[in-house]
């Protein structure tokens, strides 16, 4: 938790980074301690993979501003035209960020996670178990679990540096043993061996023992909450939360802070934690490829297409409407930014749902989605919430998912935690409902209502067509699968009534689309000139005007947008409301909480804010050129249904575009967000609202994600749950999105302001792949239904593993005598390189790749046990490095160079060939 600021030569890497010192906040903050030290490690590595994949590409790397959506386009390649947002990578980032604060409020009295009380075996673990999961993930491209692991194990590591006395003994490159299970932890200090002096002001520059510094004898401080206690003779953490540090030897060792006694040693530390997070970084991207660790880092399009279908015997119509709308976007959107980065299918019968469907690549979609055929089913009602379930867990956060069916919900009972999926994920959900959505007596209360409170809840729409005019109807899904896609408002009347709803269009905005849902409804669209267009005008003087079933689509024209908008709905039947556009001005935002302790801060909910306090946001803005391009004006809670309440917040500017939000009275009822600012670019004012409702509760539960689960094996899950509203009998329910057997409590009686303890059970099968994620919604009920609320955790299933020993390279043979001395003649001639490649344990190896030359790289099979590998290169490409990863993501380095130096070679001339060139570095396996 190291407080600086990094001077970097780099324009891009002050992305995010900028603004001014500040306390340590874990989620937002400016110039903070791991956020600043992880923000630099990422973006200097994602700055790397870009320009290495650019260049492979045959493109140019040129950003044209330090911003994230410069920083995409410039990675996403000049060839794809349109706009491209950053809200993705900053998302990515966000997370990251989050989960590495997040270590300091769920771990607090934990030392293995900061490396305190000497635990250094312990720390080497979690980084150790953190690092094959995160591996595991990629590989089965759970990238938010990814992400998730990548924070906490990068905060574990940077703790290292400013805990422990590793920059005091003089070390300034990282410490590579704690990523590397196959090195040993050497010379650490005995339990009984004294380590610091005392210091009985508490600031003292370098209180380590002289025999410490002398003998390399590795120590941390120890860190007491609640106790003073300590082994004697030990350095303390330090600081105002630690008790120990009043206990002799007094003081402390923790370089968290810079302080006028500690400049060096924290700076030091800092830039330790730096490149020891950049070392871990590369491990993950040579394991992953630059491919996958760029969309790890949300480096992607931000388009999904997301298709949850259902394939029981009445929905042939609707599955060649769907298909053909897949067709549409592959082939109508191939080489521009609204080209889907990803294809998800889910398909559900009845009892069958699944499995879903996951890929980069629109021809296997084209293909999967080709296959689909309708049969089966039986009864009306079908399993439509599981396999939504599965949608809104496998997809990408902020997804546009879109269910196709014509039957009622017979798993109802998942509407509850769908909700919490959809509150959590804040992704759009639509529907394309094509029957009547009357249910059979026997089941619940299940209906197509259901399915339009979902959409509503989502931001999404609920659109009732004929079979025959479904085909019409899925122009929506072309509209929103699309870069830079953002809400400009969101309202719906239950009843209808006459009502005028004026918003607000900018400079930066295309494609503005209108939507309205429900019968018997006019309107009048008013632009800000004056100009009137009818419901009834098809193609008048401000758009086009179409409608298919309870779906109005209006679709303005491209010219004289900017300005305040009206439009007059007139209906006394339910109806939504719904206008949207294309823009890179857009924002990201988290509810959160702030948390005590030595380094205190906020911490992401997840669940409802607690009712009865003020609502804290966190709020990122994405401007055209960046946060620096916008002021930010009005942040507002509003209410999308019945009667219009805005509650209105103080802001505090945290830096880098971070905006902190205080709402002092929360909207009764579901809310949204709802920003105004000005876009510095044109100078226009702006208007963006969040898709998702949010609504406040008494009740509160709290579970942390301490570790990942292994197949075959029982994981216990302990949670607490307190209300600050009345007391009794709380219903328990817990799912996961993987099915696998739980057990939980039914209730649980609560007091209160007290919490109440248990835990959850869940067995992932032994058959699990490694590397699969699953999610787990928690949900506490009151006895009458009017209060609840709910978590969501996300825990990796990873194998475990023993090997941690990388693959071996032995050079054979090189053949370079052809190579002129006179670099400026080499064009006509050629060198080779024959190596082998084996993996010690058995493994196997996964993939050998070409990381540096401008060669051409063959191998053998990869299941050989001996890999033959053969390079072949111009004389002018004089340097060769191949990478080879085994199945659990080891990764070995081969570097081979045919720079000629000045002397003469001075190795004895009987060495073997390869061993001579180990020796003179001209290879290296490390």
């Amino acid at each position: 938790m190291m407080r600086a600021t990094l001077v970097l030569g780099v324009a891009l890497l002050t992305l995010l980074l900028s603004g001014p010192t500040v306390a340590f906040v874990p989620i937002g903050g400016g110039s903070s301690t791991h956020v600043s030290i992880t923000g630099t490690a990422l973006l200097q590595k994602v700055t790397e993979t870009c320009r290495a994949v650019a260049e492979e590409a045959g493109h140019e790397f040129n950003p044209t501003g330090s911003s994230a959506e410069e920083l995409v386009q410039a990675c996403l390649g000049p060839t794809a035209t349109g706009d491209v947002s950053g809200a993705k990578f900053k998302s990515a980032l966000q997370e990251i960020y989050t989960q590495n604060g997040l270590v300091d409020r769920n771990f607090v009295n934990s030392a293995p996670p900061h490396f305190n009380s000497e635990a250094f075996a312990e720390g080497r673990g979690l980084i150790i178990e953190g690092l094959v999961a995160i591996k595991a993930n990629i590989r089965e491209e759970n990238f938010q679990a990814a992400r998730e692991t990548l924070g906490r194990v990068l905060h574990t590591l940077q703790d290292f540096y400013s805990h422990s006395n590793w920059v005091e003994l003089g070390y300034t490159e990282p410490y590579i043993n704690l990523i590397r299970l196959d090195l040993p932890l050497e010379n650490l200090a005995d339990f009984s061996t004294a380590t610091c002096s005392d210091c009985a002001s508490g600031k003292c520059p370098n209180p380590i023992l002289p025999n410490i510094l002398k003998e390399k004898k590795l120590t941390s401080g120890y860190m007491g909450i609640s106790s003073a206690a300590k082994p004697k003779g030990k350095c303390s953490h330090g600081g105002a939360g630690d008790l120990t540090s009043s206990a002799e030897p007094r003081g402390g060792i923790s370089k968290d802070e810079r302080r006028s006694d500690n400049v060096d040693f924290h700076n030091a530390a800092v830039n330790a934690a730096t490149a020891a997070s950049l070392q871990l970084l590369d491990d993950l991207r040579l394991a992953a490829g630059d491919n996958d660790f760029l969309r790890m880092m949300g480096i992607a399009r931000s388009s999904v297409v997301c298709f949850v279908i259902d394939t029981t015997g009445s929905m042939s119509d609707d599955i060649e409407a769907a298909r053909e709308a897949v067709y549409k976007i592959i082939d109508g959107k191939k080489g521009t930014q609204d080209e889907p980065s990803e294809y998800i299918l889910v398909p559900f019968n009845d009892p069958e749902f699944g499995p879903m469907i996951r890929t980069t690549d629109p021809a296997k979609m084209k293909r999967e989605i080709s296959l689909l055929r309708a049969t089966g089913g039986g009864d009306t009602p079908e399993m439509c919430l599981s396999g939504l379930q599965l949608a809104l867990t496998g997809a990408p956060d902020s997804s546009d998912i879109y269910v196709f069916t014509d039957a009622v919900a017979k798993d109802i009972h998942l509407k509850d935690t769908i909700l919490a999926l959809i509150s959590s994920t804040k992704s759009t959900v639509s529907f394309f409902l094509t029957g009547s959505g009357r249910r059979r007596r026997s089941l619940r209360a299940s209906s197509f209502e259901d399915y339009k409170n979902l959409a509503l809840a989502s931001g999404g729409q609920a659109i009732q067509v004929s079979k025959s005019q479904l085909p019409q109807a899925t122009d929506i899904i072309l509209d929103t699968s699309t870069s830079a896609l953002v809400t400009v408002l969101q309202r719906a009347r239950n009843p209808g009534k006459q009502e005028t709803f004026p918003f607000m269009l900018d400079e930066s905005q295309k494609n503005i689309t209108i939507y309205i849902t429900g019968q018997s409804i006019t309107f009048t669209l008013t632009n800000p000139a004056g100009v009137i267009q009818n419901h009834n005008e098809a193609s008048g003087k401000l758009g086009s005007v179409n409608t298919v079933g309870n779906l109005w689509r209006v679709r303005l024209n491209d010219d004289n947008m900017k300005g305040t908008w009206k439009i007059n709905i007139i209906s006394n039947q339910p109806y939504t409301l719904k206008v949207t556009g294309q823009s890179t001005i857009t924002f990201i935002y988290d509810f959160v909480e702030r948390f005590g302790g030595p380094h205190p801060g906020y911490a992401v909910l997840s669940g409802h804010p607690q009712a009865g306090q003020p609502a804290i946001l966190m709020l990122s803005v994405i401007g055209r050129k960046g946060p620096s391009s916008v002021t930010v004006g009005d942040v507002s809670l509003v209410t999308v249904s019945g009667p219009e309440t805005v509650r209105n917040s103080t802001t505090t500017d945290m830096g880098n575009g971070d905006i902190l939000v205080t709402v002092d009275a929360v909207p009764e009822g579901e809310f949204v967000v709802s920003l105004k600012g000005t876009d510095k670019v044109s100078g226009s004012v702006f208007q963006r609202q969040s898709t998702t409702q949010m609504s406040v509760s008494k009740v509160n539960i709290k579970a942390v994600v301490d570790s990942s689960m292994q197949p075959g094996k029982t994981f216990n899950l302990p949670f607490s749950v307190m209300t600050q509203g009345s007391g009794g009998l709380y219903s328990i329910s817990a799912r996961n999105d993987k099915n696998f057997p739980m057990s939980k409590p039914p209730s649980l009686n609560l007091i209160t302001g007290q919490y109440a303890n248990s835990s959850v059970t869940i067995t992932p099968p032994a058959d699990t792949p490694s590397g699969s994620d699953v999610t787990v919604t928690l949900e506490a009920k009151s006895s009458s239904g009017a209060d609840s609320n709910y978590i969501v955790l996300r825990f990796s299933v990873v194998t475990k593993i023993t090997d941690f020993v990388a693959p071996v390279c032995e050079v054979v043979t090189v053949q370079a005598d052809d190579c002129p001395h006179d670099v400026s003649q080499c064009k006509p001639f050629q060198w080779k390189l024959a190596a082998t490649i084996s993996d010690g344990n058995d493994t196997g190896v996964a993939s050998v790749s070409l990381r540096q030359g401008g060669g051409n790289l063959t191998t053998s099979l990869l299941s050989d046990p001996i890999i033959q590998a053969n390079y072949t290169a111009s004389c002018c490409s004089q340097i060769v490095e191949f990478i080879a990863v085994d199945k659990v993501g080891n990764v070995g380095k081969c570097y081979h160079s045919i720079v000629r130096s000045a002397g003469p070679p001075t190795l004895p001339a009987l060495l073997p060939l390869w061993l001579c060139l180990l020796v003179s570095a001209f290879v290296t396996w490390f």
